[in-house]
């Protein structure tokens, strides 16, 4: 039989949950008893309902993951969990998470990633807790969690319970005279069937094939060496046919083999490359823990994130799972470009603008209110999990260029034909200094919220924007009422045209500032968006001094 012991500790400061958790450098995590601490944390905001429940456990493969696992093992045993389901080396995708939570209808699930943030010893590690609808924890068990890392004095563990998880099976132990059990399932099985039960399969599989009547659809998938690979490996290779030259990139690495695992322009710059100068029909990428995606077709033409959103949108009745469910709703994010709206009014359908985080779309989702949704962050899922799904999204594209018989180009050009084009583009300013982001930041929403600013005609080139509303966006649940304040500051023009600014949560040092761009055509929907976009961006540096505040001369990202 083993023992748990009671371990003295004292607070960390700083283990406040952003948007998708706890991130902060490996290094931070690896201070003594940093990682317990919030363990433990999370634990005791479970309350009385952690004894005797199930917990997934899982994550993206980045450097730490199997050494945290252990941790979560030896601490989750301590405080009276009864079963864990853990990733085979601790290797889960978060949607396979949240997959794996409903299906079978566990307390949770904790996940070891900082998502898109490079990894390997001098970068990102993080961890989350998802609750059992699979869906990121609402703001209310978050500030919980902070609450008690603020004043932990002690943590459980069972420091002699040693439990592989390289191999596939059950594991039993006696803890303090109670039956613990480890269960060390297959990463991806779960999940692919139920993608297979979403998709049809056979359809998809002849088009990548092809036929007599068709020639092979020549794909790329990137895992960018993040945890898709298994994944991309198992459904591309093993279920649709495709080669193994289809797939590049599919062993999930600590360090993700170097590169920063973010599906866009900038860092998934190989797969576009490659995509351009060879004979693919259609490349995708994800990023490290499989949430985010990239679409792009013949000669790398891009999608962007609120584009695609829009072409599901009207799409969702070519894919057998909204064939059986029927489609309720969609939402965005609020810095995600309108495209779908317009969808959204033609179609008669419920639309919700949330702020940033996919926890937003989870009350919707279990209210039975939306089936699809996005953010332009490179994140787009439905209603199947609680989570933004990358692969999801890549097999919801080949289902309608399967049923459709177009390109990806031919797609976007009727939809742009059809409902206009909001052209869209977003600029990172990545690691700033971060005191005088938040004085940017403060003296912006001053200003915006003056009297007078709204009316005020701003010109740059040979066009004038008047501005219609500025606020700093708050959003009320329409579910439960409950309030998120302060979630991006926004001027909105009378030509509909947008402009967004934003300090993101998602990075684990410094400040990461988001500077959105929107406007609307009607009928010029061919342009290049970065010049169709420039009069409004050059408003936008204008109005923020961003570049005086940053000391940047240009973003380290532009989507």
């Amino acid at each position: 039989m083993l023992s748990a012991v009671t371990v003295p500790t004292v607070p960390h400061e700083g283990q406040k949950p952003g948007t998708s958790g706890l991130r902060k450098k490996v290094k931070v995590f690896l201070q003594e008893n940093y990682t317990e601490n919030f363990i433990q944390s999370i634990i005791d905001a479970l309350g009385k309902d952690v004894v005797g429940s199930t917990l997934v456990v899982g994550g993206d493969g980045r450097y730490l993951v199997k050494e945290v696992v252990d941790l979560i093992i030896k601490i989750s045993a301590a405080n009276g969990v009864s079963r864990l389901l853990v990733g085979q080396n601790g290797i889960l995708s978060t949607p396979a998470v949240s997959c794996i939570i409903r299906k079978y209808k566990t307390l949770g699930g904790i996940v070891l990633t900082a998502s898109h943030n490079p990894g390997g010893i001098d970068n990102d590690f993080g961890i989350k807790y998802n609750c059992s609808n699979g869906g990121p924890a609402p703001d209310q068990t978050t500030n919980e969690i902070y609450k008690l890392t603020t004043a932990i004095k002690e943590y459980k563990i069972v420091p002699e319970l040693k439990c592989a998880i390289d191999k596939i099976g059950v594991q039993n132990f006696t803890v303090e005279g109670k039956p613990f059990v480890v269960e060390v399932i297959d990463s991806v099985r779960d999940y692919v069937d139920y993608m297979k039960e979403i998709f049809d399969f056979p359809l998809i599989k002849r088009l990548i094939q092809g036929s007599e009547q068709r020639k092979p659809f020549n794909v790329l998938i990137d895992s960018m060496n993040g945890v898709t690979g298994p994944y991309v490996q198992r459904v591309f290779v093993e279920e649709l046919g495709a080669s193994e030259k289809n797939v590049r990139r599919v062993v999930p690495l600590e360090d993700f083999g170097g590169a920063h695992p973010d599906p866009n322009l900038t860092y998934a710059a190989d797969l576009v490359n490659a995509v351009k100068s060879g004979d693919y029909d259609f490349g995708a990428a994800f990023d490290g823990d499989g949430d985010r995606n990239m679409i792009i077709g013949r000669g790398a033409f891009f999608v962007t994130p609120s584009d695609s959103l829009a072409v599901l949108a009207n799409n969702l009745h070519h894919i057998p799972y909204f064939q059986r469910t029927g489609v309720r709703g969609f939402a965005r994010s609020m810095p995600t470009a309108a495209a779908v709206d317009r969808v959204a009014a033609a179609k008669g359908q419920e639309m919700f603008e949330v702020p940033t985080g996919w926890k937003y779309f989870g009350n919707l989702m279990d209210a039975g209110r939306l089936s699809l949704c996005g953010e332009e962050s490179f994140g787009t899922g439905s209603d199947h999990v609680r989570e933004k799904d990358g692969l999801w999204a890549a097999l919801a594209w080949l289902s309608v260029l399967a049923a459709t018989g177009k390109s990806v180009e031919d797609i976007l050009k009727s939809h742009w034909a059809e409902f206009g084009r909001n052209y869209f583009t977003r600029y990172d300013y990545e690691e700033c200094a971060s005191d005088p982001c938040n004085e940017m930041m403060q003296v912006l929403e001053k200003r915006i919220t003056e009297p007078g600013f709204v009316g005020s005609a701003h010109d740059s080139a040979d066009k004038t924007y008047v501005v219609k509303l500025a606020d700093n966006f708050s959003y009320m649940d329409p579910i439960d009422q409950s309030v998120s304040m302060k979630q991006g500051l926004r001027i909105i023009f009378e030509d509909g045209s947008r402009i967004v600014m934003r300090l993101s949560g998602t990075g684990s040092s410094g400040a990461t500032v988001r500077l959105y761009i929107d406007s609307y055509e009607a009928k010029n929907v061919v342009g290049d968006a970065q010049v169709m976009l420039r009069p409004l961006i050059d408003v936008a540096l204008q109005l923020s001094q961003l570049p005086q505040y940053t000391g940047r001369d240009a973003p380290t990202v532009i989507t």
